[in-house]
């Protein structure tokens, strides 16, 4: 069976298009909803995959429209083509029920790996040549000046057990983690 999935971030975005497209490429039965991208619950396509069996194919707009991320894509492409169920964007060079297809998408799925693995690599090599000019990243050590006076703040009030704890953040403007980071670092047991 051809199942369609379309998607539309936002309420001033028009499914039509995507529907229309969808029907002309013979799709029987069509699942639609308007939910962001980067949201994990989308509704719909819970109940297009939990649907869909061996030999179906899903077809798609876009295949930004099918996954969150390009890693989700990957993941979730992967898992339906395993299942035996094909993947086909009308705007992609995406075809998974052909062996085309698959290779087309595998290709794209090595070489977003690749970019992420020159990326990492990048980044480390950046990190190395900064520590070996002396750099280091990261929050500086200790507390800024502020903060130890506020730390003194916090020591002298949490000794006089005059004030619960909530109170004592509060009036130095501090969470209740901060308050007690402060504390530690000022050899306060508790």
């Amino acid at each position: 069976m051809k199942f369609g999935y379309a998607r539309i971030s936002t309420n001033e975005q028009n499914l039509d298009l995507q529907i229309d497209a969808l029907k002309k490429a013979g799709c029987e039965e069509i699942f639609s909803e308007i939910v962001s991208g980067t949201k994990t619950e989308r509704k719909e396509l819970d109940k297009l995959l939990d649907l869909v069996r061996a030999d179906d194919v899903i077809v798609i707009w876009k295949l930004d429209r099918l996954g969150r991320s390009l890693k989700h894509l990957i993941m979730l492409v992967n898992k339906l083509v395993g299942e035996g169920v094909g993947i086909k964007s009308l705007n992609d060079p995406i075809d998974t029920t052909n062996p085309q297809g698959r290779l087309v998408f595998n290709i794209f799925a090595s070489l977003a790996e690749f970019e992420r693995d020159l990326i990492s690599e990048r980044t480390q090599a950046g990190l190395k040549a900064a520590r070996a000019r002396g750099r280091t990243g990261g929050r500086p050590k200790g507390l800024s000046e502020e903060a130890k006076l506020k730390a003194i703040a916090a020591e002298t009030l949490y000794r006089e057990g005059e004030l619960p704890v909530t109170s004592i953040a509060e009036n130095l403007g501090i969470s209740k983690a901060t308050l007690y980071s402060y504390l530690r670092h000022r050899g306060i047991k508790f």
